[in-house]
């Protein structure tokens, strides 16, 4: 029998969920920079957010009960890679600490919303 748990913040439905476990693997939709009520945070600013992003990772991370350390594999899509590659690996690896999951980094044209430059969706593990 499968173990299925979803998380979601609740701050608007495009029809799909921000978090999906099922048994010990969570799948974990893009997150990009926004704060707790909606509000996109950092217009133009790659560094802020990144920085706004990763904490979205993190509360994803947090509703299944897990943290960072759990991350087997993270997509980063960027959409001026030349650009905004080297601050967001410098910022990725400070989040990380010494944990190193898997990974891709992406250059797009464009992402959800105009202002957005970055989004990350990850793939976890339970323990």
């Amino acid at each position: 029998m499968s173990t299925i748990k979803t998380y979601n913040h609740n701050l608007w439905d495009h029809g799909i969920t921000q978090g999906y476990r099922v048994n010990d693997t969570i799948y974990i939709s893009g997150q990009f920079s926004h704060d707790k009520e909606g509000l996109f945070i950092g217009e133009g600013d790659i560094e802020s957010q990144t920085r706004q992003t990763l904490e979205n990772l993190d509360r994803v991370l947090e509703g299944f009960g897990v943290t960072k350390s759990n991350l087997a594999y993270v997509e980063i899509y960027l959409t001026n890679p030349q650009e905004y590659s080297e601050s967001v690996i410098s910022l990725f690896k400070e989040y990380l600490k010494k944990h190193r999951p898997a990974g891709s980094l992406i250059g797009v044209t464009y992402l959800a919303f105009p202002e957005q430059l970055i989004e990350v969706s990850a793939v976890a593990h339970f323990d």
